[in-house]
């Protein structure tokens, strides 16, 4: 997109940043860590073709304070705030925005979970060191390590901040006008903490961009469907009596449109009318809530808050390792009581240590998650779990099988089919071909047909007989 053709107010914050810049040394400090790592995304951000993550806005107002002082920081950081807000908004009325922000969540998700594993691989490696030299060298790798951690954990929160927002404008605009209630015209609608200095470069987290959408050479409209859009449903092939969770759709189905299947929708009858009768007959319960669950809930949340107050990454994030193993009936309450203390990148950070969980707790934690009206974060937790390896998957649905557990095999089946290339999911029958090839072409028979003759060729490509 030419830039003339671009929001003023995208403009405005371009026009501001590159004033903030002119008044930086650009070889020190986080501007000269930005321009080192991705200077095709600081290039973007000054032309105003990206909006950069305000992660990355946040640590160069740390140059600010450094250069000009703490008071004149804070002045312009209310500045920044305001700027940077107001040209998101903006952006985020582009078309397909929503699909954008859907491709930067999975870049994020998976930066962070690398992050992840990169931490505890430095961290076992500083354990074994032999020499000051190789541990000096391990320590400042592990702390970038940290800090694209932090930075992918909180950009991940900010595009869920701002999908939230552009549904909520979304379904506030009548079809046919703009937010102040024009006709909207054909085009476009009007309207960067961790270790400073330099060091070594590892990840991408840490670039300019990440949570700010892209319109690359063009922008294009996709189709809705496979692991961007896992639980999101192509407005092509599901009629319009079934929508996404928490989003309900008094419409009825076109005539000749199937009803969704799949492990997701277990239970779900052959018909839209027949779902819905059933549903009025058994309303599902919510439910109960122990006063213990509560209790460790509430006490966690103040415990990771003083310790985020105080600087305690470290702590706090092992906090949350250990939150991931409690009872799947304490995940809603977790969610809505970080939610309310303003540590939403917490949350994403316990989804993602749920998601290295056993199979069975896994699916349990989804379970209780879906239940509680958090569908989006259940099939979340479903699809960052079956990143394991393929054969981890294959192993863990043969252990349910066996212990009579169908319906979580196949909802980690189905997430697996979903979320992973045909070529990766058909690796996941390797621990016992006979038992799991079934399973797993029915698994993506409930997806689509087009899925489910990917996962045939794949399979015969791998050698196994379907």
């Amino acid at each position: 997109m030419a830039v003339e053709q671009l929001p003023g107010r995208v403009r405005r914050f371009a026009r501001y940043l590159t004033d903030l810049l002119t008044r930086l040394d650009q070889e020190s400090g986080w501007c000269g860590v930005f321009r080192q790592r991705d200077p095709d995304g600081m290039r973007a951000c000054l032309d105003g073709r990206e909006v950069p993550p305000w992660d990355v806005v946040e640590a160069l107002l740390q140059d600010f304070a450094g250069r000009y002082g703490v008071p004149a920081a804070t002045a312009e950081t209310d500045r920044a705030r305001a700027l940077h807000a107001a040209a998101l908004t903006a952006y985020d009325s582009l078309p397909d925005a929503r699909d954008a922000l859907a491709d930067r969540l999975d870049v994020m998700l998976r930066e962070q979970r690398y992050a992840a594993d990169r931490q505890m691989e430095l961290g076992r490696l500083l354990a074994s060191a032999t020499d000051r030299q190789a541990a000096d060298a391990l320590r400042l790798d592990l702390a970038w390590a940290r800090d694209d951690h932090a930075r992918a954990t909180a950009r991940c929160a900010e595009i869920r901040a701002r999908t939230a927002e552009l549904d909520r404008r979304t379904e506030a605009v009548r079809p046919g006008e703009a937010e102040d209630g024009t006709a909207i015209r054909a085009g476009v609608p009007e309207g960067l903490a961790g270790p400073a200095g330099e060091g070594r470069v590892r990840g991408s987290a840490g670039s300019v961009r990440g949570a700010a959408g892209s319109e690359g050479a063009g922008s294009r409209r996709r189709r809705r469907g496979g692991a961007r859009f896992a639980g999101v449903f192509d407005e092509d092939a599901v009629p319009a009596s079934v929508a996404p969770d928490d989003v309900p759709s008094p419409v009825a189905a076109p005539a000749g449109r199937r009803t969704p299947r799949g492990a997701r929708f277990a239970g779900t009858a052959e018909t839209a009318e027949t779902a819905e009768t059933a549903e009025q007959r058994a309303p599902r319960p919510e439910p109960p809530i122990a006063a213990a669950d509560r209790a460790a809930a509430g006490r966690l949340v103040e415990a990771l808050t003083r310790l985020r107050a105080e600087g305690r990454s470290g702590e706090a994030h092992a906090l949350l390792a250990e939150a991931a193993h409690g009872p799947a009936t304490r995940f809603p309450l977790l969610a809505a009581r970080l939610a309310q203390a303003g540590l939403g990148a917490d949350w994403t950070t316990l989804l993602w240590e749920t998601a290295s969980l056993p199979a069975e707790s896994l699916v349990a934690a989804a379970d209780a998650l879906t239940a509680a009206g958090r569908g989006a974060d259940g099939e979340q937790v479903l699809r960052q779990g079956v990143v394991r390896p393929a054969a981890e998957i294959g192993t863990a649905v043969l252990g349910l099988v066996a212990a009579g557990r169908h319906r979580e095999g196949r909802a980690l089946l189905d997430a697996c089919v979903r979320a992973r290339t045909p070529e990766e999911a058909a690796r996941s029958v390797e621990p016992a071909p006979p038992v799991l090839v079934p399973l797993l072409l029915a698994a993506a028979h409930e997806v689509s047909d087009e899925r489910h003759w990917d996962l045939v060729h794949a399979l015969r490509v791998a050698g196994f007989a379907t």
